[in-house]
């Protein structure tokens, strides 16, 4: 059935056009309920007894919400006492377009069979589309196709589900909508009286974001107007065009969120920013939001010159004028300790700092205090002193493991619940075997030594090698690439969930797969002595490790041996051993070696960090010590084939799709990012050429001195943390010269290696797939702005990786130094004017050594030029060695921190006695 509607439009020259517009429509478009005698569907969603939650309506029935309820009740719909709930597809289209976090959240409820929430194609159905009148809004004609669905539903069920009765209950929380529905008959109530009559479930009321301008009011208790007006978005897109306003991303100073900085965005400069001070300037605005921002007059600055020196110099101020797009998230934090616990009105103090305080409400105060919970912001009224929001869960006792490994991932905004019913639907069954087309379809490679090299304890393998001399006297190199693109078909739900997800997160005792681990650490998994599939790059090389021909295959492999970085090491040096895989590895190791040092005359650089490894206790899984990370020549061997692999493939889908190849660029840091190694290097007498990455890759390898070993890896460490951060792109978003890798020193660069634990490449894959015409493409493969939007979630979900992953490691270090006072060597890595941090190698840790004490008072000279501090005729200077005691100063209990003093080099007045040579510790210095 189609239905149409036809348009009259005059065109320029004064005729007149007719539109015809046409909508398909269909009759088997089924309900979706067991109790249905006529519907014909496969399966029912809907059950025949749905149990009733809520005394409202003690009938059993099944609930229809409006988009209103899913975009600001998402904490509520989640839980799982919501069951057998009707989601139109008008309601879903409006939440997939104006807030794509709650689709996404919303998908996942609606992919658990058992919370059995039905989706029904209203808008295709002959009996519920509806057309737009003339002159009603789209909001308007919305409102009324939920309405007439919730009708037919009603009448649908009445009449066909002839054993028992069951109720449609609308749930909105708009006012004009309820009251019509309400005179059309439906039985139509807002959320709030719903979740009431929930009396076994008094806390979900708790859940309830405070919107209505009465709920509000209520909260807040005052009138008194404590912030400026935000601008419509539509002033806010005029003053952007017009000049007189800046937009960009609102980032808010680590120990104090009433300072800040909005850095410009299209300005392609990451040091191009504006500082905003104070709360009015910042006026409501919350780290991570985008906002509009006007710069500050003369008049203006003067009020604030008194706090200038506290922030960057040489930068403009501003005030945030509007908020383009809030990006608000769940926190994770503490009610506040002073607040009375039978006070319904409580403060929440977040964990990450540079959020501020948000007021909620609850009814379970009591239960709540000294817990970790999580919290959602509602809104921020121009009367609150606080931003408004509601309570989600508890996470547990605070410090405990458990729940502050949940908070690492509440505040990293990492995906990390269980795979939904409906992405391990698209798993391959058990057992999973090879076909006689599989073999056709590929090369088969399974009669090659080849063999992996990875971490101990590795499952998810993505790569393996193999090098063989050929007949012609020249070499063959492989590497082989788990073929995850073969069980991940786009566009599917496996395939969404990884898209989203971006990449498996690694923490100390476990990792949150990208992919379930049927395929992370099974099927995919380039496993020994099994057959797998994998894609292939496969070099012919000569003596001197030059490519002479490269070529990519879709393969069947079966690794020989899944070695350790270890034991590969130890076949290579072992002479005595001459198998045929011990000869390959040998000369891989020497082509690594070839590889590597064409990589530096180029200008790559060698960097480095202060990473470190725990020993777990096998049962409890506690911290007992740090281990080194060992690195052998196998860890460069594996690494450079890798680079090469990625190199090669980038150069390949960029020349077959110069639009739309997914690339990886690293852009050359701002000069004035080297400022403190530069000033470092001159405390020592080294000058530090960064013209360019190769003069800074000399400059590095002369950072030596003889009476410190440690020297040159601290001077790597400070490179390290002057570049920045390197990103995934679109190659049609940016011209060539920008492709530039500044790290690697190529002009080319992009992931292809690891798919299992990295969504870019699976993409690289596909994209490879298709230029060699064994795949086709799909229409975002080939779509420039849905790929670099893709690839922005990827370099967030890269990011909050990494920051997880380093939060989970400090977490570690406080249970490993729980109750402990350890005495232990290291260096100053930077001086500052009242503190050092100091670096101890053994603990990877960098530990802040006040030089202030008691009543703000200090005994030391600063130097700034020598960057030193003298105090007593003792001077303790950059990189110099010292000997510190620490312990985990619990005072805060939201964050503790370690406490470092000095116990050598002595000062007298300053330094504590060794427990060590002196032992126990007296009484310890207090520092503020």
């Amino acid at each position: 059935m189609i239905a149409s509607k036809t348009y009259a439009m005059k065109t320029k020259k004064g005729s007149i056009m007719k539109i015809v517009r046409e909508h398909y429509l269909r009759d088997d478009i089924w309900c979706g309920s067991e109790l249905c005698s006529q519907c014909q569907a496969s399966t029912h969603v809907l059950q025949k007894e749905p149990k009733s939650q809520s005394e409202l309506v003690k009938e059993s029935h099944y609930i229809i919400p409006d988009t209103n309820v899913i975009l600001h009740q998402m904490d509520i719909l989640e839980d799982p006492v919501f069951q057998n709930v009707i989601l139109l597809q008008t309601v879903l289209k409006e939440v997939a377009h104006r807030h794509s976090s709650s689709y996404y959240r919303l998908k996942k409820i609606w992919s658990n069979k058992d919370r059995h929430f039905y989706v029904f194609i209203n808008e295709h159905h002959k009996d519920t589309f509806v057309e737009r009148d003339k002159g009603e809004s789209i909001n308007d004609r919305n409102d009324r196709a939920i309405r007439t669905a919730t009708k037919w539903y009603m009448t649908h069920l009445c009449k066909y589900c002839s054993s028992q009765p069951v109720n449609i209950v609308f749930l909105t929380n708009d006012k004009e909508n309820l009251e019509k529905a309400r005179e059309e008959g439906l039985k139509a109530f807002s959320l709030i009286e719903y979740i009431n009559c929930i009396k076994h479930r008094p806390d979900l009321m708790d859940k309830l974001a405070l919107l209505s301008e009465e709920s509000v009011s209520k909260q807040i208790g005052t009138k008194d107007e404590l912030y400026p007006m935000h601008l419509t978005l539509q002033d806010i897109h005029a003053g952007i065009k017009t000049g007189k306003l800046l937009h960009g991303k609102f980032q808010a100073m680590r120990e104090n969120a009433t300072k800040g900085f909005v850095f410009i965005s299209d300005s392609g400069d990451e040091t191009d920013y504006v500082v905003v001070n104070g709360k009015k300037n910042i006026n409501r605005a919350i780290h991570d939001d985008m906002v509009a921002v006007e710069l500050l007059s003369e008049e203006e600055m003067k009020i604030i010159s008194g706090d200038v020196k506290s922030l960057k110099e040489n930068k403009p101020f501003g005030k945030i004028v509007g908020i383009i797009k809030r990006n608000w998230r769940a926190y994770s934090g503490i009610l506040e300790q002073t607040r009375n616990e039978n006070d319904r009105k409580q403060i929440f103090v977040p964990l990450e700092k540079r959020i501020p305080k948000i007021k909620i409400e609850t009814r379970q105060a009591k239960q709540l205090l000294n817990k970790r919970i999580i919290v959602r912001i509602d809104s921020w009224p121009r009367n609150s002193a606080y931003p408004l929001g509601h309570y989600v869960e508890i996470l547990g006792e605070i410090g405990d493991k458990k729940t502050e490994t949940s908070a690492i991932l509440v505040e990293n905004d990492i995906p990390n619940q269980s795979f939904s019913q409906a992405v391990l639907d698209c798993l391959p069954s058990l057992p999973w075997l090879i076909t006689e087309e599989d073999v056709k379809s590929r090369t088969d490679l399974r009669n090659l030594e080849i063999c992996s090299i990875d971490p101990p304890g590795c499952t998810d393998i993505d790569d393996a090698l193999h090098c063989r001399c050929l007949k012609n006297g020249k070499y063959e190199v492989g590497v082989h690439i788990a073929d995850v693109s073969h069980f991940i078909k786009p566009s599917t739900a496996i395939d969404n969930e990884a898209a989203l997800r971006g990449n498996t997160v690694y923490l100390v005792d476990k990792r949150i797969d990208m992919v379930p681990e049927l395929l992370s650490s099974n099927l995919c998994s380039l496993r020994a002595n099994e057959d797998r599939f994998a894609f292939s790059c496969i070099w012919e090389m000569d003596s001197e490790a030059n490519i002479l021909k490269t070529s990519y295959k879709k393969t069947i492999i079966r690794s020989k041996i899944a070695f350790t970085y270890e034991e590969a090491q130890c076949v290579i040096e072992d002479k005595k051993n001459t198998s045929s895989l011990a000869k390959s590895l040998r000369k891989l190791n020497n082509f690594a070696k070839i590889l590597k040092q064409k990589r530096m005359d180029e200008g790559a650089l060698t960097l480095s960090s202060n990473e470190i490894k725990f020993s777990l206790d096998e049962e409890t899984q506690d911290p007992i010590a740090t281990v080194d990370k060992q690195f052998r020549e196998t860890n460069s061997l594996v690494e450079e084939f890798m680079l090469l692999a990625n190199i090669s493939v980038a150069c390949f889908i960029v020349e077959a799709f110069p639009e739309f190849a997914l690339l990886r660029r690293h852009p050359t840091p701002p000069t004035g990012n080297f400022e403190p190694l530069i000033k470092a290097g001159l405390a020592k007498g080294f000058t530090i050429e960064v013209d360019n990455g190769k003069k800074l890759s000399e400059s590095l390898e002369n950072c030596v001195l003889k009476d410190n070993p440690y020297f040159n890896t601290m001077m790597r460490m400070k490179a390290t943390r002057c570049m920045t951060q390197a990103l995934y792109f679109c190659s049609g978003t940016l011209p060539e010269k920008e492709y530039f890798h500044y790290g690697l020193a190529v002009p080319i660069y992009t992931h292809f290696t690891s798919p299992i634990r990295r969504y870019s490449d699976i993409i690289v894959h596909r994209l490879l797939a298709t230029a060699l015409e064994v795949a086709t493409a799909y229409p975002t493969l080939i779509n420039k702005k849905a790929l670099q939007e893709l690839c922005n979630n990827l370099n967030y979900r890269h990011k909050k990786a990494q920051d997880a992953g380093r939060s989970s490691v400090t977490l570690y270090m406080h249970l490993l130094l729980k109750d402990k006072i350890i005495e232990e060597d290291g260096y100053i890595f930077s001086v500052g004017e009242n503190a050092l941090m100091i670096l101890l190698p053994k603990y990877g840790l960098e530990t802040k050594l006040n030089l202030k004490m008691e009543l703000n008072t200090s005994i030391f000279t600063y130097n700034e030029e020598e960057m030193s501090h003298t105090a007593n005729g003792v001077t303790l200077s950059i990189f110099d060695p010292v000997t510190i005691q620490i312990h985990i100063d619990r005072s805060n209990i939201q964050h503790p921190y370690i406490q470092a003093q000095l116990v050598k080099p002595f000062i007298e007045g300053f330094s504590v006695p060794s427990i060590v040579e002196g032992g126990p510790p007296k009484k310890k210095r207090k520092t503020k």
